[in-house]
């Protein structure tokens, strides 16, 4: 077979589902831990082109492998190799926010340039960042949308046409107002203020109309849940009479779902882009359009 998928262990329910959607042969690469703390890595057999799925939540060990495994794969006969993130890490800090700081986005991706003929991705964080190519130098990258999969999904389980869907902040406006033109509701974004990495201040001023309809939180990466909770508090103080939520990438603890829960937030549904138990919406579809191209031909 010319095309096959290779998947980090964390990573191979959803890359495993990918390629039976694409009817390719699937390989988990094995990762064996030294004790001093060094690992091994050994992949499956080399396709000519080869796609490595690996979501980047937790990244720093799975850099490492990732590296040992594109290494392995070129040395096996791989001619092209297509790296599938569905989380991409150290995309946010794109900029030194204070003296000293390195820019992790300007380290990783030309890392993973070096790694990769091309990176496929899911709502990465680049908020100043205009395009994804000017991360990834010299290499084919997509930055796809979670926002049609999103919508499909909320469709089919019925929503309230009164429902407002809501932003936590100016961040968030692609896609809050993407996902309420697919599915025709009104939207609005909050004012935000960050006080600290877990404590902010979420405004929503004057303008649309809270009090009484449902609200639907949007937001790209929730990684505490502390601006998802202020933000279904103000709803609540606003009048909204309901209020769920819906994340392309839930980095979040898990203990955090009942402090969600707590504050009002009838329920919290994220993509597969990384594995936790809020997961409700499958990116196979997503993934399959992108890299029907590396087949050659049309994926169903």
């Amino acid at each position: 077979m010319s095309v096959a998928i290779q998947s980090l262990p964390s990573s191979s329910r959803d890359a495993a589902s990918l390629a039976a959607r694409l009817g390719v042969p699937f390989h988990e690469i094995a990762i064996h831990a030294f004790p001093d703390g060094e690992i091994r890595v050994t992949v499956g057999p080399a396709s000519p082109t080869t796609i490595i799925y690996a979501s980047l939540d937790r990244p720093n060990d799975k850099l490492i492998a990732l590296m040992f495994a594109a290494e392995a794969l070129r040395r096996g006969g791989a001619e092209r190799l297509v790296l599938v993130a569905p989380y991409l890490c150290y995309m946010r800090q794109d900029t030194a926010f204070h003296e000293g700081e390195a820019i992790s986005q300007k380290v990783i991706g030309p890392l993973l340039a070096r790694c990769a003929d091309r990176v496929v991705t899911v709502d990465a964080h680049l908020h100043r960042t205009p395009d994804i190519k000017a991360v990834f130098p010299g290499i084919q990258s997509d930055n796809l949308s979670a926002m049609p999969a999103i919508s499909d999904t909320l469709r089919k389980t019925g929503l309230d046409p009164a429902t407002l869907v809501a932003g936590p902040d100016a961040e968030s406006l692609p896609w809050v107002s993407d996902l309420a033109g697919r599915l025709g509701l009104s939207y609005t974004v909050a004012k935000k203020t960050r006080r600290s990495d877990r404590s902010v201040a979420i405004e929503f001023q004057g303008g649309t109309r809270i009090a009484g309809r449902p609200a639907l939180i949007v937001d790209d990466i929730v990684s505490s849940g502390g601006t998802i909770i202020a933000c279904a508090n103000a709803l609540t103080a606003a009048g909204a009479t309901a209020i769920d939520a819906v994340v392309t990438h839930a980095l979040f603890p898990e203990a955090a779902c009942k402090q969600m829960t707590s504050s009002g937030i009838r329920s919290i549904r994220s993509t597969r882009s990384v594995p936790h138990s809020t997961n409700a919406i499958a990116l196979d579809e997503l993934f399959a359009d992108a890299l029907k191209g590396e087949l050659g031909e049309t994926v169903q």
